[in-house]
């Protein structure tokens, strides 16, 4: 990373810097922050501004982006990246059980290395002199995404001018209402949403001591009636979940369908405190039901499959694997050489699980294997144990008899 191509502030955004006719690219959500970096990139006398929105399965429409960008005069570009998210990042985070210290699985950590990737790509075929975003410095977006920036070799210009140039709520909101963009102030907590993960920070939720989630932001946890106890199985083929009820659909498909039959249990809520860089902690909600049915289901199977030493080493890896990605180091050697681990074991991880599903929880009712290690009948297999055990120690003594008698 070159120091010198970092943007921190607004006040490194010049046209005398970047130049006023090169095209800059910003990531869009359609969230206060970012349409609010749009607005002081017109007024800051930009001409060519590109907004590229990722779209991952999240909440956001296309609709309301449009009109956000429409009215500021800025090229919006969505891209869809809900096959290579789920293929590539979750996928991987699945067999890697990413989970963040035992507290909630990870979420925008895998989403940010392929937003930064996408972004590049764009800014590449543009010809544009920067990608800038809006992590400010209590996101950990801000290191996955510089991080992801740079070992990508983007050699542009790079970085969130909120990092060292935080812009209140209130002006924010009053700017964007002077030019007519009044939409956004009833926003009362910063979300980020993907097809893995809806999730909620800042705002209301600023306080770890005192928060309550309002029950009207879970979409998917929110309990319908679901009356008796339901029954589902989850399908993997070498690491990969693959199927539901015997039904064979891609992950983005399958993430979807369980997102809503496990969330309708009121399953797969998380409330964690995340590290920033200097060790300070804030507060995340977060609502994942398919990702807590998918890796309960995934330990099950490999426990069916794997060695239990393996398992074991396994579970040591997994949060390196999780600190890697998770500190912006998705594209980093060291990611790299773990999940090449993780994928080794995968290709032996073919089964499925059964559960019955009730309000608040999930109980197993079958652990099915290809290649199974578990026992099903523990008496026969006694006796065939000590059939074997006795067999062996009959034919050692009767050869040992046989070579002294015969003078060997």
């Amino acid at each position: 990373m070159r120091p010198a191509q970092l943007i921190r502030s607004f006040e490194q955004i010049t046209t005398d810097r970047l130049g006023s006719d090169r095209p800059v690219v910003t990531l869009f959500s359609g969230g206060l922050d970012s349409s609010y970096l749009l607005y002081r990139l017109r007024r800051g006398g930009f001409r060519e501004i590109h907004a590229v929105s990722i779209d991952l399965g999240e909440d956001e429409s296309s609709a309301a982006k449009h009109a956000i960008t429409d009215r500021l005069g800025v090229r919006l570009h969505i891209l869809d990246g809900r096959q290579a998210f789920a293929e590539e990042f979750v996928r991987p985070a699945i067999t890697a059980q990413a989970v963040y210290l035992d507290t909630h699985p990870v979420s925008s950590t895998l989403s940010r290395p392929l937003i930064a990737r996408l972004a590049v790509r764009t800014a590449r075929e543009l010809g544009a002199c920067a990608v800038l975003h809006t992590a400010n410095r209590s996101q950990n977006t801000l290191r996955r995404l510089n991080g992801a920036l740079a070992l990508l070799g983007f050699d542009g210009w790079y970085g969130s001018p909120y990092d060292l140039e935080p812009v209140d709520r209130e002006r924010k909101i009053r700017e964007l209402k002077e030019i007519g963009l009044d939409e956004l102030s009833d926003r009362v907590v910063s979300g980020d949403s993907n097809l893995w993960c809806r999730e909620f920070e800042s705002g209301i939720l600023d306080d770890p001591e005192e928060h309550c989630v309002p029950e009207h932001m879970y979409r998917w946890s929110a309990i319908r009636d679901t009356g008796d106890n339901e029954r589902i199985e989850i399908g993997f083929v070498h690491g990969v979940p693959r199927s539901v009820d015997g039904v064979e659909m891609p992950m983005v498909e399958l993430i979807a369908a369980l997102n809503r039959r496990v969330g309708a249990f009121g399953i797969g809520r998380y409330a964690g405190l995340e590290h920033l860089d200097d060790g300070e902690k804030v507060l995340e909600i977060r609502e994942m039901p398919a990702a807590c049915l998918l890796l309960r289901s995934y330990r099950q199977v490999e426990s069916a499959t794997l060695a239990a030493e393996t398992i074991r080493e396994k579970m040591h890896l997994e949060q390196l694997w999780v600190r890697e990605a998770l500190e912006g180091r998705w594209f980093g050697e060291l990611r790299g050489a773990v999940q090449s681990f993780m994928d080794s074991c995968a290709e032996h991880t073919t089964g499925s699980v059964e559960w019955a599903l009730r309000v608040g929880a999930a109980d197993t009712r079958g652990v099915h294997a290809g290649r199974p290690t578990y026992v099903r009948d523990r008496e026969a297999w006694e006796k065939e144990s000590i059939r074997a055990e006795s067999s062996a120690y009959t034919c050692g003594y009767t050869c040992t008899r046989g070579a002294a008698y015969s003078g060997v």
